[in-house]
């Protein structure tokens, strides 16, 4: 049979008499080892880390005061309780112990059952705290498990929520494309204004097809920006044109302000930037109710004098809003403010995250203001190069 393992003590005292009578106090339950320096005491400690220290507080060279300071001091030592154990007998010197960090101060000459039970009780205390400890690690270990099981039901739900939203949008342009095909056999001198139905609903999925595989290109890490020059008065044209269309049939009022100090010949991956500004401006039009006002905005707000510069631009409206509580997560993947097949307007949800990913890869960021009711205001920045 094992025996139980034994704690250990280490006494610190450079008078033979009072080590003999420790040793012969505490052997028989405790593994005692002797040290007579204070410079020993602390190497001794730092390498055999001990359950207890008795410690005198007069010895030459370094007392006993300098040594607790040092064994408090070191990340390994300051944890062990020290009990001083001293002839000096006043209230001063045990004030100064315990305000060093001793755990019980025992003054010579020493009754036996008073430093038995003394150990004793520093020896309980630190079986307490192991237990406590253990207790800690085992509850905390607890709440990760059930963190990482709800993280895991949410990212299961947010999936399957996300493949019933594209499979939902998906069907809507192939249903249209489906139903307009068969009308043109049906009434050819009708086949040309049904062709640009169809390629306005082809180009819809299209896009929907594309915001899938650039996302899945940026979850393996394969999704990289392009850098050339491009004029950004021509891009912003470019854009605005492109929206027209959505914006008169919503019956829609835009402002558009751009800071006339921004260069107009840049270099960067217009087309990431035109991407993200003409969501950030659909999401708008879609989530504004009609005759609602639409603002864009784009400010130079750096301009180190190199070739560098960054650029802040906002979309803002006066629609719908967005939940407070659901603000956090509107920029991660699968996850969307108005979940379902049933929700009032479309979209599969991955946009603003696929937004995010590009806004961070040209050294910006993007935040959102929103109050339900009274509309939504996305700011983002990017950095770009000047011609």
């Amino acid at each position: 049979m094992n025996e139980t393992k034994k704690n250990t003590i280490l006494i610190v005292d450079d008078e033979q008499l009072v080590i003999q009578a420790l040793t012969a106090i505490l052997s028989p339950e405790y593994k005692v080892l002797i040290v007579k320096d204070g410079q020993e005491a602390i190497k001794i400690a730092k390498r055999l880390l001990p359950d207890i220290i008795l410690l005198d507080i007069i010895m030459p060279e370094m007392d006993g005061y300098d040594v607790l300071a040092v064994l408090k001091a070191a990340e390994e030592t300051k944890n062990i309780p020290v009990i001083f154990i001293t002839g000096l007998n006043d209230i001063g010197s045990e004030e100064k112990a315990l305000k060093l960090g001793a755990a019980d101060y025992i003054t010579k000459p020493f009754n036996s059952g008073i430093v038995k039970l003394r150990v004793y009780n520093q020896i309980k205390i630190l079986e307490r705290y192991a237990i406590e400890s253990n207790l800690n690690v085992v509850l905390k270990l607890q709440s990760e498990l059930v963190a990482a099981k709800e993280h895991a039901e949410h990212s299961n739900r947010a999936k399957n929520e996300f493949l019933s939203r594209m499979s939902h949008e998906m069907l809507t342009p192939m249903n249209t494309i489906n139903g307009l095909v068969r009308l043109s056999k049906m009434h050819p001198d009708r086949a040309i204004k049904y062709f640009g139905d169809i390629e306005t609903a082809s180009r819809g999925l299209w896009g929907l097809i594309n915001n899938v595989l650039e996302i899945s290109d940026m979850e393996y890490g394969i999704f990289k920006l392009d850098e050339y020059e491009f004029s950004f008065s021509t891009m912003i044209d470019s854009i605005f044109e492109d929206i027209t269309h959505y914006m008169n049939a919503k019956k829609h009022k835009i402002t558009k302000t751009i800071d006339e100090s921004i260069p107009d010949a840049l270099l960067g991956d217009e087309k990431r930037l035109n991407q993200v500004i003409t969501y950030l401006l659909s999401n708008a039009i879609k989530f504004t109710q009609e005759n609602g006002d639409i603002f864009f905005k784009a400010d130079l707000i750096k301009d180190n004098g190199d070739d560098n510069i960054t650029i802040q631009f906002e979309v803002s409206d006066n629609g719908v809003g967005i939940p407070k509580e659901e603000q956090s997560k509107i920029f991660e993947i699968f996850e969307q403010s108005d979940g379902g097949t049933a929700r009032k307007q479309g979209g599969i949800g991955i946009g603003l995250a696929l937004s995010k990913r590009i806004i961070e890869m040209m050294g910006g960021e993007i935040r959102v203001q929103s109050e339900v009711g009274k509309g939504s205001r996305f700011f983002f920045t990017c950095k770009l190069k000047k011609v």
